[in-house]
């Protein structure tokens, strides 16, 4: 299959130049078999001269955003799809304030606009358990919050990391969650959301982590960075720290998780060479939790 290019800015702001041409290519991914009535599943429907869809069989009206994190959105599409390309085009990411100035959009809107594009990144991946070989340890992720001074103001969070890794030893997919500690019950739980009970756990010999993974195949051992433990794992953590505290400066500690999520996101589909494309799939498929 023919790799999908990178469009331009130039070539971008055209292919979605009004809201009307958003609002088709949304509409391919929302129904790729073709419009379903969300109340009575009927596939009938016409398109009325306010953007919305109504079904002709309930008469039910419904749009490409309703449900999704666009839910309710005074934003136009327009700009939003710009910020999914200015989101995406960059493997450092976009903070607030740049995209606020980007779009000619108020800080407390563009917060708004990244916040609601990590929380579709977040559900994409959400459900995926890693499985095979899997690199387990935890790490503290932190710097100095808005409007403090570095040192006295640092804030940091401990932070379950987890990457599986395939039998090239390459690392695949990834997986962060911030956790308020790292006792055996977190532990336990961190693992069962997130890798398969079939998986083969290699980590250090912290004392939490022997009884808490006692239902997985353990290989555990003292730390010994010279003899590449952990290797890609520590790798990520480095990365990690670079994306968050490079991009994003001021860093208030109850939003480390929704960094976490994006940089997660992008490490997964770092393959895939149209990354807005995916990330306007993970939209269109998001659903709305206020």
């Amino acid at each position: 299959m023919k790799k999908q290019q990178r469009l331009s800015i130039i070539e971008f702001a055209k292919k979605f130049s009004t809201d009307k041409k958003c609002r088709e290519y949304l509409f391919q991914k929302k129904w790729k078999n073709g419009f379903v009535c969300p109340k009575c599943g009927s596939f009938h429907y016409c398109e009325l001269s306010n953007g919305l869809y109504q079904c002709n069989d309930c008469h039910h009206q419904t749009s490409v955003t309703a449900g999704t994190i666009l839910h309710r959105t005074h934003v136009p599409l327009t700009k939003w799809f710009l910020a999914f390309y200015f989101v995406t085009q960059d493997k450092r990411g976009v903070s607030a304030v740049q995209l606020s100035k980007t779009l000619d959009v108020t800080y407390k809107t563009a917060w708004y606009m990244i916040k609601r594009i990590r929380c579709a990144m977040k559900q994409r991946d959400i459900n995926c358990m890693l499985l095979g070989t899997i690199e387990f340890d935890d790490t503290y992720i932190g710097g100095p919050t808005v409007g403090k001074k570095r040192g006295i103001g640092t804030e940091k969070s401990k932070v379950f990391v987890a990457v599986s890794i395939d039998k090239k030893g390459r690392p695949k997919y990834l997986k962060m969650q911030t956790t308020d500690n790292i006792q055996q019950r977190s532990v336990r739980k961190f693992a069962q959301a997130n890798i398969q009970a079939e998986a083969t756990i290699i980590s250090d010999v912290y004392r939490s982590y022997i009884p808490a993974l006692k239902d997985y195949k353990h290989e555990h051992g003292v730390y010994n960075p010279d003899a590449g433990m952990l290797h890609w794992l520590h790798t990520m953590i480095g990365n990690a720290k670079v994306f968050i505290l490079g991009t994003y400066h001021g860093l208030p500690k109850k939003n480390l998780q929704e960094y976490l999520d994006e940089f997660c996101y992008r490490f997964n589909r770092r393959h895939f060479p149209n990354l807005c494309d995916r990330l306007t799939n993970a939209i269109a498929l998001s659903s709305f939790a206020d």
